[in-house]
């Protein structure tokens, strides 16, 4: 069957659109149940099986979505998957920040710890020796409440801002289960909450804004960097083992990107491509012992992430005990 014509917005156009919004993101194969139910409803009685629909037919169906949206500023984008390698489809919101968007959805308290768990993942678990950019669910309860320095400096200004009152440990988790239902966090197996695909698409104007110096040379380190073979934004994947340097990979467009080059160096520094060092969540380790590291004594040596990170920056408060371990 042909596609419906992109210049008439039919019922079916609606439908699908309605459905892209419900989801947050949607891959082609998942659009297929849904373009065939269309399809079936339109011909009244014949009956087309989700795996008749083709790459065409979802084509038409998301240009004709973006049309839609484009009125009220948002537009479809895609991004493949930084580890499935599927192509995602979201709905984008093309002139507000994250507060704006998730305005509708959670209070005021709720959208000042959102923004203080993206500083964590973004700033605190995001340093030249330890790039994670990912977050657990015990290190996002201590940013259940705001800064209490901060807190003084807001009250000796005399701001008109609301007092953030922060969050029970109850509702970090609804919170970060909210997060993850509507497509803006995925959670990993090892339980790391990262931003998803379809947020790394919203956001990333904003979060280049935000955490990246401007004024900063080219090959300055940087907290949002992104893959030499698809310009995208790294948030796991691969890095140079030269702690400054900025050149990084998906590990996905690794095989690709160096079987056209007659050696593995690094395209910035020269130093040799080994692909063991990470970005993401296996940057951390549960202990130097991993790799071997012991103190004289025999034991394992135990390294908490605010000890690997203060030394890339200020001393941070200590961590419990049983913290996840970087490596060092």
């Amino acid at each position: 069957m042909p596609p419906p014509e992109a210049s008439r917005y039919s019922n079916g156009n609606k439908a699908f659109l309605q459905a892209m919004l419900a989801r947050g993101a949607i891959t082609f194969e998942e659009s297929r149940p849904v373009i065939a139910a269309i399809l079936n409803a339109d011909e009244g009685g014949n009956r087309i099986r989700p795996e008749e629909v083709t790459e065409e037919q979802f084509k038409s169906y998301v240009d004709a979505a973006s049309k839609a949206a484009s009125m009220f500023d948002f537009e479809v984008r895609s991004i493949v998957h930084q580890t499935t390698k599927q192509r995602i489809y979201a709905i984008v919101n093309t002139t507000s920040d994250p507060q704006t968007q998730l305005a509708t959805t959670y209070n005021p308290d709720e959208l000042s710890f959102i923004k203080r768990i993206l500083d964590a993942m973004f700033e605190k678990y995001n340093s030249p020796r330890a790039e994670v950019l990912a977050i657990t669910e015990m290190q996002a309860i201590k940013f259940a409440r705001p800064d209490r320095r901060q807190t003084i400096v807001d009250e000796e200004a005399q701001t008109q801002t609301p007092v953030d009152k922060g969050l029970k440990h109850s509702e970090v988790e609804a919170v970060l289960e909210s997060l993850v239902q509507g497509g803006w966090f995925e959670r990993s197996y090892a339980s790391y909450y990262s931003l998803s695909p379809r947020a790394l698409l919203e956001l990333r104007p904003w979060l280049i804004e935000t955490y990246n110096d401007p004024d900063a040379d080219p090959e300055d380190w940087q907290r949002i960097k992104f893959c030499e073979a698809c310009k995208e934004i790294v948030t796991v994947g691969l890095r140079c083992d030269e702690p400054e340097c900025t050149f990084r990979l998906h590990e996905i467009c690794e095989d690709a990107f160096w079987r056209t080059r007659k050696s593995k160096k690094c395209l910035k520094c020269s130093t040799a491509w080994t692909g063991e060092k990470w970005v993401g969540e296996r940057a951390v380790n549960r202990s130097a012992g991993h790799h071997g590291g012991r103190n004289r004594g025999g034991a394992s040596r135990r390294t908490t992430a605010n000890e690997t990170i203060s030394q890339d920056g200020p001393e941070e408060e200590a961590e419990e005990p049983g913290e996840n371990l970087y490596d060092p």
